[in-house]
């Protein structure tokens, strides 16, 4: 009887909550960023195919209503991309992508790490370390763009530094946990200053998922 009330509750909230938004954003907007959200979740539960589905949806009825709104903000999260990119990298030497939609899945196979900085709108970035051929004894990985799906993988013997921020979505970093909007995590990995290769990422989404666990 107890959680038949409580689920009441929270769905007279829920109802609640969408009615006022609706009346300060208007019905449509709403219902495009609740469908953007599942988008995101099902991403992250390894429902690909209608993930990506409803992003798109989202995005169609985003932009068919506020397409001057989302392009400044594309175009604000490209302009920090950049200045970001030559402040962090401590070399002029790193690779550097833009896309529209990036897949980066580097879990699978052998791959070479190297410096590098990645933008794009939607970005679905899945990467396992313990496979990870190094270059350099300090690697910096900037990460960056509106929407983004982020799995790393970090080995024990390998030191780590990350630095995620999201406006919009979850971050899991080791054992410290943020959800809801502004979540901001500065996580290093135990007994770093005497690894002897180092990786640094710099994280920043709009709307993320961002999950690293430590193997």
């Amino acid at each position: 009887m107890e959680n038949r009330k409580r689920n009441t509750a929270l769905v007279l909230i829920v109802a609640g909550a969408f009615l006022l938004l609706g009346q300060m954003i208007g019905f449509f907007t709403v219902s495009a960023l609740i469908i953007l959200w599942l988008g995101v979740h099902k991403l992250r539960h390894g429902e690909e195919r209608s993930g990506y589905l409803l992003i798109a949806l989202s995005a169609v009825m985003l932009l068919s209503s506020h397409f001057s709104l989302i392009l400044a903000i594309i175009l604000i999260s490209l302009g920090f991309f950049y200045i970001r990119s030559r402040q962090i990298q401590p070399s002029e030497f790193y690779v550097q992508k833009q896309n529209i939609l990036q897949s980066l899945k580097w879990n699978k196979d052998p791959w070479i790490l190297r410096s590098m900085s990645v933008w794009s709108v939607i970005g679905e970035i899945h990467i396992d370390l313990s496979l990870a051929l190094l270059e350099e004894n300090e690697a910096v990985m900037v990460m960056q763009g509106v929407i983004g799906d982020i799995d790393i993988i970090v080995p024990e013997d390998l030191g780590v530094i990350v630095q995620s921020t999201v406006v919009f979505g979850q971050t899991n970093i080791g054992d410290e946990r943020e959800a809801g909007l502004m979540n901001k995590i500065y996580w290093k990995s135990p007994q770093y200053e005497q690894c002897e290769y180092k990786v640094k990422f710099v994280l920043s989404y709009i709307v993320g998922d961002v999950d690293v666990k430590v193997m």
